[in-house]
């Protein structure tokens, strides 16, 4: 059984990144990072294991 992935929030995914959350929400609306998944009207998280492959796709480059 795959261990389920842990979800985050965009404080928690700017530390990760040490982008902007600004910048992290421009990235999305590009299509240049993964998308989040709606919670409710005002939240927003991401899984940690797409933010950790979309740095993996980063230093592959």
């Amino acid at each position: 059984m795959q261990t389920p992935s842990k979800l985050i929030r965009i404080g928690a995914v700017s530390s990760i990144t040490t982008l902007a959350k600004s910048t992290i929400w421009a990235k999305v609306a590009n299509g240049d990072f993964p998308k989040p998944i709606k919670l409710g009207t005002n939240v927003s998280v991401w899984r940690e294991s797409d933010i950790a492959a979309w740095i993996d796709t980063l230093a592959a480059q």
